[in-house]
């Protein structure tokens, strides 16, 4: 397994991150690494999403765990290989929001996939945690 954590705090509250990140369809609103994204069907385990990143050709997702305003996750084959992002959301004290974006790759050509393509896919983890966490507080 290849994984990689991508942490950040702000005053936003959990259930204000959450009604960002669950308003699949207006990602391209904050996250900028996406040329397009559509959720197919609704908001619910299962659901499928289609997304075509910048410069890319378009790939898609089923989502794979949702926890209101604490944890979505979606899977993506790729190259026989499956990459599982998540978002966990977890309440400060002073009444604000850790999140933490995470992205796991797994399968039989791991040990050398991962530490290739694994860089170059959670480069923009920082700025798309600033845009997330810049739109939730507009």
């Amino acid at each position: 397994m290849w994984t990689h954590e991508h942490a950040a705090e702000t005053d936003a509250t959990p259930d204000r991150i959450w009604a960002v990140l669950s308003d699949i369809d207006h990602w391209t609103a904050w996250d900028t690494s996406m040329e397009s994204i559509a959720l197919e069907g609704p908001f619910t385990v299962g659901s499928t999403i289609s997304m075509t990143p910048r410069g890319q050709e378009a790939i898609r997702s089923t989502i794979v765990e949702i926890r209101e305003n604490e944890r979505y996750a979606d899977e993506t084959e790729f190259g026989g290989l499956l990459l599982k992002f998540s978002h966990t959301l977890s309440p400060l004290g002073s009444g604000g929001t850790r999140i933490v974006h995470r992205l796991e790759i797994t399968g039989p050509a791991v040990e050398q996939a991962g530490p290739t393509i694994g860089p170059a896919i959670v480069e923009d983890f920082p700025e798309a945690m600033s845009g997330l966490i810049a739109y939730a507080k507009r």
